[in-house]
């Protein structure tokens, strides 16, 4: 492995419910852990070539995203190195494009990370909603865990907080939840 670090990634539109999966686990995988140095955590949102130099300067990446396989919703995925070229011969991420076309071009300039890994959910909703629906929050303390897992097998585990915060989507899906109605 070099020494560029490693990249984590939550990909996703937070407006449109369970789309923002990605999003929302990386921050809860920060507001339940201390990250190792080591490790970058990004809110990447619905950014595609933006991610280009940060992407092309680590050596491990993992994206967390809502991902459309077929299976049934709320099923949890990991696509990994190998895998990945066959995961974008159909459509199966909303933000597929964007990373796609990142890790083309990246193979075309030789700078794809020496490890990439995709955690995905299959979404529940895709509604014009902030917040994730009852089911995909349930679901998201298994892509945190999934995510923990993918960071501990790469050399940079993760280690639990005293006391879980709570991030900034979380609370502002909380806060549209509780307002009435115009």
């Amino acid at each position: 492995m070099g020494d560029k670090g490693i990249l984590v990634i939550g990909m996703g539109n937070v407006l449109m419910q369970d789309e923002g999966i990605g999003v929302r686990a990386v921050e809860e995988l920060e507001a339940r852990y201390h990250i190792p140095e080591s490790v970058t955590v990004v809110d990447g949102g619905t950014t595609g070539m933006e991610l280009f130099n940060p992407i092309r300067n680590c050596d491990q990446l993992v994206v967390a995203d809502a991902v459309n396989t077929g299976a049934p919703p709320g099923t949890l995925v990991r696509i990994a190195n190998g895998e990945i070229p066959a995961f974008f011969q159909t459509k199966l991420s909303n933000h597929q494009l964007g990373l796609s076309d990142l890790l083309a071009l990246l193979t075309l300039k030789d700078a794809v990370p020496e490890h990439v890994a995709i955690i995905g959910m299959v979404p529940h909703s895709l509604e014009n909603k902030l917040g994730l629906t009852p089911a995909a929050q349930a679901g998201l303390d298994g892509m945190v865990a999934m995510l923990v897992h993918e960071l501990c097998e790469i050399g940079a585990a993760p280690w639990s907080r005293a006391r879980a915060g709570v991030g900034h989507w979380r609370r502002e899906a909380e806060y549209e939840a509780g307002m009435p109605c115009a």
